[in-house]
Protein backbone atom coordinates (compact mmCIF):
# COMPACT_ATOMS: atom_id res chain seq x y z
CA UNK A 1 0.00 0.00 0.00
CA UNK A 2 1.27 3.48 -0.88
CA UNK A 3 2.05 5.63 2.17
CA UNK A 4 -0.15 8.68 2.63
CA UNK A 5 2.09 11.30 4.15
CA UNK A 6 0.89 13.86 6.66
CA UNK A 7 2.40 17.01 8.12
CA UNK A 8 4.80 16.10 10.96
CA UNK A 9 3.30 16.07 14.44
CA UNK A 10 3.27 19.54 15.93
CA UNK A 11 3.24 21.33 12.57
CA UNK A 12 0.40 22.65 10.47
CA UNK A 13 -0.50 23.67 6.94
CA UNK A 14 -1.74 27.25 6.79
CA UNK A 15 -4.72 26.82 4.47
CA UNK A 16 -6.10 29.58 2.23
CA UNK A 17 -8.97 30.42 4.59
CA UNK A 18 -6.44 31.19 7.36
CA UNK A 19 -4.24 33.40 5.22
CA UNK A 20 -6.23 36.61 5.94
CA UNK A 21 -5.44 36.20 9.65
CA UNK A 22 -1.75 35.76 8.93
CA UNK A 23 -1.71 38.72 6.57
CA UNK A 24 -3.45 40.91 9.14
CA UNK A 25 -0.90 40.00 11.83
CA UNK A 26 2.06 40.52 9.52
CA UNK A 27 0.74 43.86 8.24
CA UNK A 28 0.04 45.20 11.73
CA UNK A 29 3.32 43.91 13.15
CA UNK A 30 5.20 45.70 10.38
CA UNK A 31 3.27 48.92 10.99
CA UNK A 32 3.64 48.89 14.78
CA UNK A 33 7.37 48.24 14.44
CA UNK A 34 7.66 51.13 11.98
CA UNK A 35 5.79 53.51 14.27
CA UNK A 36 8.27 52.75 17.04
CA UNK A 37 11.37 53.16 14.87
CA UNK A 38 12.40 49.49 14.57
CA UNK A 39 14.32 47.99 11.64
CA UNK A 40 13.81 44.48 10.29
CA UNK A 41 16.47 41.83 10.78
CA UNK A 42 16.20 38.28 9.44
CA UNK A 43 18.58 35.65 10.79
CA UNK A 44 19.11 32.08 9.51
CA UNK A 45 16.68 29.33 10.44
CA UNK A 46 19.61 27.44 11.98
CA UNK A 47 22.62 28.60 13.96
CA UNK A 48 25.63 27.08 15.66
CA UNK A 49 24.06 25.24 18.58
CA UNK A 50 26.32 27.07 21.03
CA UNK A 51 24.45 30.32 20.35
CA UNK A 52 21.48 28.86 22.21
CA UNK A 53 23.32 26.50 24.57
CA UNK A 54 25.30 29.44 25.95
CA UNK A 55 22.72 32.15 25.31
CA UNK A 56 19.52 30.50 26.51
CA UNK A 57 21.23 28.55 29.31
CA UNK A 58 21.95 24.85 29.61
CA UNK A 59 19.37 24.41 32.40
CA UNK A 60 16.44 25.73 30.38
CA UNK A 61 13.73 23.52 28.89
CA UNK A 62 14.64 24.84 25.45
CA UNK A 63 18.20 23.51 25.62
CA UNK A 64 17.56 20.43 27.79
CA UNK A 65 14.43 19.09 26.09
CA UNK A 66 13.20 21.06 23.10
CA UNK A 67 16.02 22.09 20.79
CA UNK A 68 16.34 20.42 17.38
CA UNK A 69 20.07 19.82 16.92
CA UNK A 70 22.01 18.09 14.17
CA UNK A 71 25.51 17.65 12.86
CA UNK A 72 25.93 18.63 9.23
CA UNK A 73 28.25 17.05 6.66
CA UNK A 74 31.01 19.40 7.74
CA UNK A 75 30.75 18.03 11.30
CA UNK A 76 29.40 21.35 12.57
CA UNK A 77 26.99 21.16 15.50
CA UNK A 78 23.90 23.18 14.55
CA UNK A 79 20.42 23.87 15.90
CA UNK A 80 17.16 25.01 14.34
CA UNK A 81 16.28 28.37 15.90
CA UNK A 82 14.19 27.81 19.05
CA UNK A 83 14.04 31.50 20.05
CA UNK A 84 15.24 34.68 18.42
CA UNK A 85 16.96 36.73 21.13
CA UNK A 86 20.34 34.91 21.13
CA UNK A 87 20.34 34.86 17.32
CA UNK A 88 19.71 38.61 17.13
CA UNK A 89 22.48 39.24 19.67
CA UNK A 90 24.85 37.05 17.64
CA UNK A 91 24.02 39.17 14.57
CA UNK A 92 24.52 42.37 16.58
CA UNK A 93 28.04 41.25 17.47
CA UNK A 94 28.95 39.73 14.10
CA UNK A 95 27.99 42.82 12.11
CA UNK A 96 29.46 45.43 14.45
CA UNK A 97 26.12 46.98 15.37
CA UNK A 98 27.73 48.38 18.53
CA UNK A 99 29.21 51.07 16.25
CA UNK A 100 25.74 52.09 15.06
CA UNK A 101 23.77 54.81 16.84
CA UNK A 102 22.56 53.22 20.07
CA UNK A 103 20.24 51.69 20.99
CA UNK A 104 19.62 49.42 18.00
CA UNK A 105 15.93 48.58 17.56
CA UNK A 106 15.29 45.34 15.64
CA UNK A 107 12.23 43.28 14.72
CA UNK A 108 11.46 40.10 12.83
CA UNK A 109 8.90 37.44 12.03
CA UNK A 110 10.81 34.18 12.24
CA UNK A 111 10.00 30.45 12.31
CA UNK A 112 10.87 28.75 15.61
CA UNK A 113 11.41 25.05 16.24
CA UNK A 114 10.89 23.35 19.59
CA UNK A 115 10.30 19.69 20.36
CA UNK A 116 7.40 20.53 22.66
CA UNK A 117 4.13 18.81 23.51
CA UNK A 118 1.73 19.96 20.76
CA UNK A 119 -1.48 21.62 21.91
CA UNK A 120 -3.93 24.19 20.65
CA UNK A 121 -2.02 27.28 19.56
CA UNK A 122 1.32 25.64 20.34
CA UNK A 123 3.33 23.89 17.65
CA UNK A 124 6.76 22.38 17.21
CA UNK A 125 7.22 24.76 14.31
CA UNK A 126 5.67 28.14 14.95
CA UNK A 127 6.32 31.70 13.84
CA UNK A 128 7.09 34.54 16.23
CA UNK A 129 6.89 38.28 15.93
CA UNK A 130 9.85 39.52 17.93
CA UNK A 131 11.43 42.85 18.85
CA UNK A 132 14.76 43.56 20.52
CA UNK A 133 16.33 46.79 21.77
CA UNK A 134 20.07 46.38 22.25
CA UNK A 135 22.24 49.06 23.80
CA UNK A 136 19.95 50.78 26.31
CA UNK A 137 19.38 50.24 30.03
CA UNK A 138 16.62 52.88 30.15
CA UNK A 139 13.50 51.66 31.96
CA UNK A 140 11.39 53.58 29.44
CA UNK A 141 12.62 51.17 26.77
CA UNK A 142 11.18 48.32 28.84
CA UNK A 143 7.81 50.07 28.82
CA UNK A 144 8.22 50.73 25.08
CA UNK A 145 8.58 47.08 24.11
CA UNK A 146 5.60 46.14 26.28
CA UNK A 147 3.65 48.94 24.58
CA UNK A 148 4.46 47.51 21.14
CA UNK A 149 2.74 44.23 21.95
CA UNK A 150 -0.14 46.04 23.65
CA UNK A 151 -0.65 48.19 20.53
CA UNK A 152 -0.41 45.19 18.19
CA UNK A 153 -3.05 43.21 20.06
CA UNK A 154 -5.39 46.18 20.12
CA UNK A 155 -5.03 46.73 16.37
CA UNK A 156 -5.89 43.07 15.78
CA UNK A 157 -9.10 43.20 17.82
CA UNK A 158 -7.76 41.38 20.88
CA UNK A 159 -9.43 42.74 24.00
CA UNK A 160 -9.49 41.84 27.70
CA UNK A 161 -5.80 41.16 28.12
CA UNK A 162 -3.46 42.22 30.92
CA UNK A 163 0.29 42.57 31.33
CA UNK A 164 1.73 40.34 34.03
CA UNK A 165 4.78 42.29 35.19
CA UNK A 166 7.65 41.27 37.42
CA UNK A 167 11.27 42.01 38.22
CA UNK A 168 13.94 39.42 38.97
CA UNK A 169 16.64 41.95 39.97
CA UNK A 170 20.22 41.84 38.70
CA UNK A 171 22.31 38.68 38.76
CA UNK A 172 24.54 39.76 41.67
CA UNK A 173 21.87 40.88 44.19
CA UNK A 174 19.76 37.86 43.21
CA UNK A 175 22.18 35.42 44.85
CA UNK A 176 20.91 36.18 48.37
CA UNK A 177 17.36 35.62 47.24
CA UNK A 178 18.26 32.33 45.59
CA UNK A 179 19.71 31.13 48.89
CA UNK A 180 16.48 32.04 50.71
CA UNK A 181 14.45 30.28 48.01
CA UNK A 182 16.49 27.10 48.39
CA UNK A 183 16.14 27.25 52.17
CA UNK A 184 12.37 27.44 51.74
CA UNK A 185 12.12 24.55 49.27
CA UNK A 186 14.65 22.21 50.88
CA UNK A 187 12.18 20.61 53.37
CA UNK A 188 9.71 19.99 50.51
CA UNK A 189 12.12 18.45 47.99
CA UNK A 190 10.71 14.93 48.13
CA UNK A 191 7.25 16.20 47.19
CA UNK A 192 8.38 18.16 44.13
CA UNK A 193 8.37 17.04 40.50
CA UNK A 194 11.47 15.43 39.05
CA UNK A 195 12.21 18.54 37.00
CA UNK A 196 12.04 20.76 40.09
CA UNK A 197 14.28 18.42 42.09
CA UNK A 198 16.86 18.68 39.33
CA UNK A 199 16.51 22.46 39.06
CA UNK A 200 16.80 22.97 42.82
CA UNK A 201 20.60 23.09 42.60
CA UNK A 202 21.16 24.23 39.03
CA UNK A 203 18.51 26.97 38.60
CA UNK A 204 16.23 27.40 41.65
CA UNK A 205 14.29 30.29 40.11
CA UNK A 206 12.75 27.81 37.71
CA UNK A 207 10.84 26.23 40.60
CA UNK A 208 8.56 29.28 40.53
CA UNK A 209 8.02 28.77 36.79
CA UNK A 210 6.90 25.15 37.07
CA UNK A 211 3.50 24.18 35.66
CA UNK A 212 3.61 20.69 37.23
CA UNK A 213 0.68 20.04 39.57
CA UNK A 214 3.02 18.59 42.21
CA UNK A 215 4.80 21.92 42.54
CA UNK A 216 1.77 24.21 42.75
CA UNK A 217 1.06 23.93 46.52
CA UNK A 218 4.47 25.36 47.42
CA UNK A 219 4.67 28.36 45.10
CA UNK A 220 2.40 30.85 46.85
CA UNK A 221 4.26 30.67 50.17
CA UNK A 222 7.71 30.94 48.58
CA UNK A 223 9.66 34.16 49.26
CA UNK A 224 8.98 36.77 46.59
CA UNK A 225 11.93 38.41 44.83
CA UNK A 226 9.87 41.43 43.79
CA UNK A 227 9.48 42.28 47.51
CA UNK A 228 13.24 42.47 48.14
CA UNK A 229 14.72 44.13 45.04
CA UNK A 230 18.04 45.96 45.18
CA UNK A 231 17.72 49.79 45.09
CA UNK A 232 18.68 50.05 41.42
CA UNK A 233 16.28 47.33 40.30
CA UNK A 234 13.51 48.78 42.48
CA UNK A 235 13.89 52.25 40.93
CA UNK A 236 13.91 50.66 37.46
CA UNK A 237 10.76 48.68 38.26
CA UNK A 238 8.94 51.76 39.54
CA UNK A 239 9.81 53.72 36.38
CA UNK A 240 8.42 50.92 34.19
CA UNK A 241 5.19 50.83 36.19
CA UNK A 242 4.77 54.61 36.04
CA UNK A 243 5.31 54.63 32.27
CA UNK A 244 2.75 51.86 31.72
CA UNK A 245 0.22 53.67 33.88
CA UNK A 246 0.74 56.90 31.94
CA UNK A 247 0.08 55.05 28.67
CA UNK A 248 -3.09 53.37 29.95
CA UNK A 249 -1.61 49.88 29.69
CA UNK A 250 -3.28 47.51 32.17
CA UNK A 251 -0.80 45.53 34.27
CA UNK A 252 -0.64 43.40 37.39
CA UNK A 253 2.43 42.59 39.45
CA UNK A 254 3.11 38.86 39.33
CA UNK A 255 5.63 37.93 42.06
CA UNK A 256 6.01 34.40 40.67
CA UNK A 257 6.88 35.46 37.14
CA UNK A 258 10.46 34.50 36.31
CA UNK A 259 10.18 33.36 32.66
CA UNK A 260 12.09 30.27 31.58
CA UNK A 261 15.42 31.60 30.36
CA UNK A 262 18.66 32.09 32.28
CA UNK A 263 19.67 35.38 30.70
CA UNK A 264 16.86 37.56 32.09
CA UNK A 265 17.38 40.27 34.69
CA UNK A 266 15.18 43.05 36.03
CA UNK A 267 11.99 43.42 33.96
CA UNK A 268 10.11 40.29 32.92
CA UNK A 269 6.57 40.31 31.52
CA UNK A 270 3.85 38.28 29.86
CA UNK A 271 0.55 39.33 28.30
CA UNK A 272 -2.36 37.00 29.00
CA UNK A 273 -6.16 37.04 28.68
CA UNK A 274 -7.73 38.53 31.80
CA UNK A 275 -9.77 35.38 32.48
CA UNK A 276 -6.62 33.24 32.58
CA UNK A 277 -5.99 33.03 36.32
CA UNK A 278 -2.95 30.74 36.08
CA UNK A 279 -1.25 32.40 33.08
CA UNK A 280 -1.41 29.23 30.99
CA UNK A 281 -2.40 31.08 27.81
CA UNK A 282 0.43 33.56 27.37
CA UNK A 283 0.07 35.42 24.07
CA UNK A 284 3.47 37.10 24.24
CA UNK A 285 6.23 37.86 26.70
CA UNK A 286 9.83 38.76 27.25
CA UNK A 287 12.22 40.63 29.45
CA UNK A 288 15.53 42.39 29.97
CA UNK A 289 18.82 40.57 29.30
CA UNK A 290 21.67 42.92 30.18
CA UNK A 291 24.25 40.11 30.40
CA UNK A 292 23.49 38.15 27.24
CA UNK A 293 25.82 39.96 24.81
CA UNK A 294 28.67 39.36 27.24
CA UNK A 295 27.81 35.63 27.49
CA UNK A 296 28.07 35.46 23.68
CA UNK A 297 31.55 37.01 23.69
CA UNK A 298 30.82 40.73 23.44
CA UNK A 299 31.29 43.64 25.85
CA UNK A 300 28.69 44.30 28.57
CA UNK A 301 25.66 45.56 26.63
CA UNK A 302 22.09 45.95 27.93
CA UNK A 303 19.10 44.69 26.00
CA UNK A 304 15.42 43.84 26.21
CA UNK A 305 13.00 42.07 23.89
CA UNK A 306 9.96 39.87 23.45
CA UNK A 307 8.47 37.11 21.34
CA UNK A 308 4.83 36.54 20.44
CA UNK A 309 3.70 33.46 18.52
CA UNK A 310 1.57 34.35 15.51
CA UNK A 311 -0.43 31.11 15.81
CA UNK A 312 -1.27 32.05 19.40
CA UNK A 313 -2.22 35.60 18.35
CA UNK A 314 -4.59 34.25 15.69
CA UNK A 315 -6.22 31.92 18.20
CA UNK A 316 -6.90 34.92 20.44
CA UNK A 317 -8.24 36.93 17.49
CA UNK A 318 -10.73 34.17 16.80
CA UNK A 319 -11.75 34.02 20.47
CA UNK A 320 -12.45 37.75 20.23
CA UNK A 321 -14.73 37.25 17.23
CA UNK A 322 -12.37 38.60 14.57
CA UNK A 323 -13.29 37.12 11.20
CA UNK A 324 -12.73 37.80 7.53
CA UNK A 325 -15.07 37.46 4.57
CA UNK A 326 -14.13 34.69 2.17
CA UNK A 327 -11.73 36.21 -0.32
CA UNK A 328 -12.66 36.13 -3.99
CA UNK A 329 -10.19 34.14 -6.03
CA UNK A 330 -10.62 36.46 -9.02
CA UNK A 331 -12.02 39.81 -10.13
CA UNK A 332 -12.75 38.51 -13.60
CA UNK A 333 -13.51 35.00 -14.88
CA UNK A 334 -13.17 34.19 -18.59
CA UNK A 335 -15.64 31.59 -19.87
CA UNK A 336 -14.72 30.28 -23.31
CA UNK A 337 -16.23 27.46 -25.40
CA UNK A 338 -15.28 28.00 -29.03
CA UNK A 339 -12.70 26.72 -31.47
CA UNK A 340 -9.63 29.00 -31.39
CA UNK A 341 -10.76 30.81 -28.22
CA UNK A 342 -7.86 29.72 -26.01
CA UNK A 343 -5.26 32.21 -27.40
CA UNK A 344 -7.84 35.01 -27.27
CA UNK A 345 -8.72 34.21 -23.65
CA UNK A 346 -5.07 33.92 -22.65
CA UNK A 347 -4.12 37.24 -24.26
CA UNK A 348 -7.15 38.97 -22.70
CA UNK A 349 -6.26 37.62 -19.25
CA UNK A 350 -2.69 38.92 -19.58
CA UNK A 351 -3.96 42.41 -20.44
CA UNK A 352 -6.39 42.41 -17.51
CA UNK A 353 -3.66 41.35 -15.07
CA UNK A 354 -1.42 44.18 -16.30
CA UNK A 355 -4.24 46.52 -15.26
CA UNK A 356 -4.37 45.02 -11.76
CA UNK A 357 -7.37 42.72 -12.16
CA UNK A 358 -6.97 39.15 -10.93
CA UNK A 359 -8.22 36.95 -13.73
CA UNK A 360 -8.97 33.24 -14.00
CA UNK A 361 -9.48 31.42 -17.30
CA UNK A 362 -12.06 28.65 -17.30
CA UNK A 363 -10.97 25.07 -17.99
CA UNK A 364 -10.97 24.53 -21.75
CA UNK A 365 -12.52 21.08 -21.64
CA UNK A 366 -15.44 21.98 -19.36
CA UNK A 367 -18.92 22.85 -20.57
CA UNK A 368 -20.28 26.38 -20.70
CA UNK A 369 -22.57 25.61 -17.74
CA UNK A 370 -19.73 24.16 -15.65
CA UNK A 371 -17.51 27.16 -16.36
CA UNK A 372 -20.31 29.55 -15.36
CA UNK A 373 -20.77 27.67 -12.08
CA UNK A 374 -17.04 28.01 -11.46
CA UNK A 375 -17.22 31.72 -12.30
CA UNK A 376 -19.92 32.29 -9.71
CA UNK A 377 -18.09 30.21 -7.10
CA UNK A 378 -14.88 32.20 -7.66
CA UNK A 379 -16.41 35.36 -6.23
CA UNK A 380 -15.56 37.28 -9.41
CA UNK A 381 -17.50 40.44 -10.11
CA UNK A 382 -17.45 40.00 -13.88
CA UNK A 383 -17.51 37.17 -16.39
CA UNK A 384 -16.20 37.47 -19.93
CA UNK A 385 -17.95 35.06 -22.26
CA UNK A 386 -16.37 33.94 -25.54
CA UNK A 387 -18.46 31.46 -27.53
CA UNK A 388 -18.80 30.64 -31.22
CA UNK A 389 -20.84 33.79 -31.98
CA UNK A 390 -18.37 35.95 -30.07
CA UNK A 391 -15.41 34.49 -31.95
CA UNK A 392 -17.16 35.10 -35.25
CA UNK A 393 -17.94 38.75 -34.43
CA UNK A 394 -14.74 39.56 -32.53
CA UNK A 395 -16.73 40.72 -29.50
CA UNK A 396 -16.99 39.35 -25.96
CA UNK A 397 -19.99 39.38 -23.67
CA UNK A 398 -19.28 41.16 -20.37
CA UNK A 399 -21.68 39.66 -17.84
CA UNK A 400 -21.83 41.14 -14.30
CA UNK A 401 -22.01 38.35 -11.73
CA UNK A 402 -23.02 40.62 -8.84
CA UNK A 403 -25.71 43.30 -8.82
CA UNK A 404 -28.37 44.17 -11.40
CA UNK A 405 -26.32 45.63 -14.26
CA UNK A 406 -27.06 44.38 -17.78
CA UNK A 407 -24.60 42.36 -19.79
CA UNK A 408 -23.14 43.97 -22.89
CA UNK A 409 -20.94 43.19 -25.89
CA UNK A 410 -17.49 44.73 -26.25
CA UNK A 411 -14.86 44.22 -28.99
CA UNK A 412 -12.02 41.98 -27.85
CA UNK A 413 -9.44 44.77 -28.06
CA UNK A 414 -11.47 47.06 -25.75
CA UNK A 415 -12.30 44.55 -22.98
CA UNK A 416 -9.19 45.18 -20.87
CA UNK A 417 -9.56 48.93 -21.16
CA UNK A 418 -13.22 48.95 -20.14
CA UNK A 419 -12.82 46.62 -17.17
CA UNK A 420 -9.46 48.05 -16.18
CA UNK A 421 -10.84 51.57 -16.04
CA UNK A 422 -13.03 50.58 -13.12
CA UNK A 423 -10.32 48.71 -11.21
Amino acid sequence: MTTRYQAPRGTQDVLPEMQPYWQAVLDQAREVARLHGYHRLDTPMFEQAGVFEKGSGDTTDIVEKEMYTFTDRGEEHLALTPEWTPASCRAYLEHGMASWPQPVRLWTTHPMFRYDRPQKGRYRQHTQFGCEVIGSEDALVDAEVIGILWALYGRLGIRDVVVRLGSIDDHGPRRDYVQRLQDYYRPHLEKLSEDSKRRFERNPLRLLDSKDERDQPFKDAAPKLVDMLSPGAQAHHETVMAALQSAGIAFEIDPLLVRGLDYYNRTVFEIVPTEDERAQSTIGGGGRYDGLIEILGGPPTPGIGFGSGIERIILEMQKNGVSFDAAASADVYIVHRAEGSQPVAFRMAAELRKRGLSTVIGESGRSFKAQMRAANASGAQQAIIIGDDEMASGTAVLKPLRGDAEQRKVPFERVAGELGAGA
